[in-house]
């Protein structure tokens, strides 16, 4: 009988456990709905198709960063170099589509490359042994230096950009009423969801975050994987890139600047645990629509931008705070 009774007292903490975990797991989304009603009492505009179809396009370019973010946060990482990457791939892609390259080849290209300075951050990590928070600041300097020294601290356009229906399209068009960006976002989401959660690769990942020694134990080669989870980052930053040098019709050498911070954000308020192992790619998804509609709320309302630095960053210590008290 007592047996029975211990039993039943560790197969109910279990189902309280799981309990809470599907509680804690619609966080994000309940948020994410008190944060627009918030937003529409105080301003009813916010819910004008327009509008909520412009935070969708905003939302696009730090939703792709993100979503590589998640990789790299999975494994108790960190990437500090998407934004330099972006302006970097970005720049190159906008001086080949000036220079007569096809649209799509340059930009190909450019997110190519993306996938390669990715690699570089993987490379020191794994290879040369460096903490992830260092090797990234060390190449976000770079890669935003090199930028620089590309652009010679100059816009890129020009009419090649601005004549391209490719070009323009990628950033500004619609396809059936909805932004492209959109529409790209969710193809990337899809993409990675099924990596992540569906195939052998997800799995490694989830092992790197969770228990790093053991995962090489299980015959996990921790080195590739890892190295391929900055690929896959990089490959994102970049991809975002394209997006905003077409709504721009230009690339600026200082673009991305923050964006990284964004992403950290969006990936925290979504459920992923900073010292990883624990979160999920739909998680980040909620999380870039919080960030894009507290952005667009603020922006609805008149609140400065000095402000709104200051919201975004007692946004993240919450978020943090509230990681923290879950693995406590």
């Amino acid at each position: 009988m007592a047996s029975e009774k211990r039993v039943e007292k560790v197969q109910v903490v279990k189902d309280n456990k799981n309990l809470m975990s599907k509680v804690s797991g619609l966080g994000p989304v309940l948020a994410l709905i008190v944060l627009a009603l918030l937003t529409t009492a105080m301003n009813p505009s916010f819910l004008d198709p327009n509008n909520l179809l412009n935070l969708l396009r905003q939302v696009s370019i730090n939703g792709l960063i993100a979503f590589g973010m998640t990789f790299v946060i999975l494994t108790g990482g960190i990437d500090l170099s998407v934004g330099a990457i972006l302006a970097l791939t970005s720049a190159l892609s906008a001086m080949m589509i000036t220079s007569g390259v096809p649209t799509l080849i340059a930009m190909l290209v450019g997110i190519i490359i993306g996938g390669i300075l990715g690699g570089v951050n993987g490379l020191i990590i794994t290879k040369g042994g460096a903490a992830p928070f260092i090797a990234s600041l060390a190449t976000m300097t770079i890669f935003r230096g090199a930028t620089y020294v590309f652009t010679n601290g100059n816009p890129i356009t020009g009419k090649a950009m601005n004549n391209s229906f490719v070009f323009q399209f990628i950033g500004r068009g619609y396809f059936f009423g909805i932004p492209v960006p959109v529409i790209l976002m969710i193809i990337a989401f899809i993409i990675l969801y099924v990596l992540l959660h569906k195939m052998t690769f997800g799995r490694k990942t989830y092992a790197l975050g969770g228990n790093e020694k053991a995962a090489f134990v299980s015959g996990i080669k921790v080195n590739i994987t890892k190295t391929w989870i900055y690929v896959i980052s990089g490959i994102m930053s970049s991809a975002a890139g394209m997006i905003l040098i077409s709504r721009l019709s230009s690339a600026q050498p200082d673009a991305g600047t923050g964006f990284e911070m964004d992403a950290i954000a969006a990936v925290v308020l979504g459920g992923t645990s900073l010292a990883g192992g624990r979160g999920r790619i739909f998680g980040t998804l909620i999380g870039a629509l919080i960030i894009g509609t507290l952005n667009n709320g603020m922006n609805l309302i008149g609140i400065s931008s000095f402000y709104q630095q200051i919201v975004k960053g007692i946004v993240i210590i919450i978020a943090v705070l509230l990681d923290r008290r879950k693995k406590a």
